[in-house]
């Protein structure tokens, strides 16, 4: 079993508070992923369980064993660090063997591993050369064979793709995926790009400052965010947050929203409801016609277009907000065109006063 457990773990650098009362479990065979914008945390809480810093406070666990006191080299865990740390004056191929030459493995079983890795990763062809003649993402990939190509009891990756083109990224982190489900290993993974958590994560953590804002699997956290911070962290173009108004006379019986620009028909808000929330996958955008009055949705101008393929994104004027929404293709829409703008009651999320998110 090679579960990870955090208990109420603080670590401080001096004033700064870098991870703050944290509680988690990472289960065994699990893609965990930590996620978070800089200085949220996520290399600071790899390097706890890798054993690089002691917490202040608190208690780490692997596979049930406390390990507070344990050295790095006994956790066996294996690291992909952000800047590598490939040795210079070792070809690729001795890089990636160096771990199982340290632990006395027989010359045919490092072949074999090292044949094996080198063929996921697309390596082989440059193993011959020392890491001065290699490209970033070919480093980094010699950085990730040396991880993988070990036995350990987790696996930990500080953002170990960001050097390579988007085409390789999206196709290393697919291979990282069915990498570690073969293996059948946990696997700690940090990053600050949403497409890539959101994609390869069994669960993940979102941080801020230090704190554990919500885990879950990404689905749940991108349908049910647990704050408006949660919520403008998933999603691309981020969601839409606006001052939430509900009116005993308003529109329908429903919720009224920045200043009367988007109303949410046959809905009642939570009392305490002061911001409501829509993703802009969830606003429908409809022609405007004043003499169209079974249109539904309030009026909008069309403030700006960017077609992006298979959907595009519009910014639309609506009152004093600015909203974007999604929507599929390519479809007709010019910038200042009318359009009438609505939203499913279901999609809508409620947040409280100081941000929380509100039963829906």
């Amino acid at each position: 079993m090679a579960d990870i457990v955090f208990r109420n773990v603080t670590k401080r650098y001096s004033t700064m508070l870098a991870v703050d009362d944290a509680s988690f479990t990472v289960n065994d065979n699990e893609f965990f992923c930590f996620f978070g914008p800089p200085l949220s945390g996520k290399s600071t809480i790899l390097r706890l369980v890798l054993g690089l810093e002691t917490p202040d406070a608190g208690e780490i666990l692997i596979g049930g064993k406390p390990v507070n006191t344990v050295s790095p080299a006994e956790r066996n865990v294996a690291m992909v660090f952000q800047n590598l740390a490939l040795f210079p004056h070792m070809s690729a191929l001795d890089n990636v063997r160096f771990p199982l030459v340290e632990r006395r493995v027989a010359e045919v079983d490092i072949k074999r591993r090292v044949a094996d890795v080198a063929a996921k990763l697309h390596i082989g062809h440059i193993l011959h050369k020392p890491p001065a003649l290699l490209s970033g993402g070919e480093r980094q990939r010699v950085a990730i064979a040396r991880a993988l190509v070990r036995d350990p009891n987790a696996y930990l990756m500080d953002d170990p793709i960001s050097a390579l083109d988007a085409r390789l990224r999206e196709e290393t982190r697919v291979e990282l995926k069915r990498i570690q489900r073969e293996l059948g290993k946990t696997l700690i993974y940090v990053t600050h790009d949403q497409e890539e958590a959101m994609s390869i994560a069994d669960r993940m953590a979102i941080l801020e400052s230090g704190r554990i804002r919500q885990i879950g699997a990404p689905a749940e956290i991108y349908d049910r965010p647990a704050s408006t911070y949660v919520a403008r962290l998933l999603g691309s173009p981020v969601m839409n947050i606006l001052k939430s108004v509900q009116g005993e006379g308003g529109i329908e019986g429903g919720i009224e929203a920045a200043e009367g620009a988007i109303s949410i028909a046959d809905r009642t808000a939570p009392a305490d409801a002061v911001e409501i929330g829509l993703r802009p996958e969830d606003i429908k955008v409809r022609p405007w016609s004043d003499t169209e009055k079974e249109s539904p949705g309030r009026p909008a101008r069309v403030f700006e277009v960017e077609p992006l393929g298979g959907y595009t994104v519009v910014t639309l004027a609506a009152g004093q907000a600015r909203l974007k929404a999604l929507l599929r293709g390519q479809p007709d829409i010019r910038p200042d065109a009318m359009v009438a703008i609505s939203c499913e009651p279901a999609r809508v999320h409620y947040f409280g006063q100081g941000g929380g998110a509100l039963a829906r």
